[in-house]
């Protein structure tokens, strides 16, 4: 059976809000599977059902050297019984040179390098070996992946009621997820953590109907990219919330735009705000320090 518990959902008493009036909660996505963390567990569930029911018994995808994608994808593969090719973004690395590679390749995956230019070519790969392998898209964001995160959605109003839910913004698969599983006034707004050149709203609104946001004042520079600022206020949220550790990638942007936003009363009064936390902490910057 392709499944795992829910994740619990977990109020911030954070001191430096408490003259704000808001009530502000945390999905703790990050703590559902050691390896198969976050929005990855939600983008693969469907997708593993799917293979699991259409007689696959091989994935393939996409990603970069350092993808929290291809590092999950493994670890699903291996969890529940697939075989896994991944398509990686780049000139040949040996499996040894990062943890994201060395992991995915104990884990059994096959590791296929495409220089740049070619990698253009995956969506004809993904058709020629269609027949073959179980394709998931780079990021695991198509249909699939909206019932996973519809799912997450189910989770929170089976505890609360939110005016706001807030999520990192990449790819926007999961941002689509929770629009599509709104329910009454709550609203999505998702915290772009890339210049993107205006392809992440698009790319949102081909997978939902529903009315969602995006912010894109809280990028720090671009992706992957940070500043002393956005670090400090990292350490500085993780000395007052020692149980919740975040990462400058996806989850502290994200934060620390939830934050300001809160303090400069952009959100209503009295309104609750759900954040949801992604996982990623694989990425998690050396400075930071150590989680595991």
């Amino acid at each position: 059976m392709i499944q795992l518990p829910p994740s619990p959902l977990q109020q911030i008493n954070d001191p430096i809000l408490k003259d704000f009036p808001v009530k502000l909660y945390i999905k703790r996505d990050d703590l559902i599977h050691p390896e198969i963390t976050g929005n990855k567990w939600r983008k693969l569930k469907y997708n593993l059902i799917e293979a699991r029911e259409k007689g696959y018994s091989r994935l393939m995808t996409f990603g970069g050297a350092f993808s929290n994608h291809i590092y999950a994808t493994s670890a699903a593969g291996k969890e529940f019984g697939f075989e896994t090719t991944g398509l990686i973004r780049g000139e040949e690395l040996a499996p040894w040179s990062n943890e994201i590679l060395m992991f995915s390749k104990i884990n059994g995956m096959d590791l296929i390098f495409m220089p740049r230019l070619n990698y253009g070519f995956k969506d004809k790969i993904s058709r020629e070996y269609r027949d073959d392998f179980y394709v998931i898209p780079e990021g695991g964001s198509n249909e699939f992946c909206i019932k996973g995160v519809v799912e997450m959605m189910d989770e929170i109003y089976d505890e609360i009621i939110p005016d706001y839910v807030c999520v990192a913004a990449g790819t926007g698969g999961t941002l689509a997820g929770i629009a599509e599983g709104l329910r009454g006034e709550t609203e999505a707004l998702g915290f772009a953590v890339l210049k993107d050149k205006g392809l992440l709203y698009p790319a949102v609104a081909r997978l939902t109907e529903k009315e969602f946001d995006v912010t894109t004042e809280y990028i720090f520079n671009n992706y992957g990219k940070t500043t002393p600022e956005l670090m400090e206020f990292i350490i500085e949220f993780e000395k007052r919330n020692p149980d919740i550790k975040l990462e400058q990638v996806y989850t502290g942007k994200m934060m620390y735009g939830v934050y300001d936003m809160i303090q400069r009363g952009k959100f209503k009064e009295n309104s609750t705000i759900c954040v949801i936390h992604t996982g990623g902490l694989r990425g998690r910057a050396k400075e930071l320090g150590e989680i595991w």
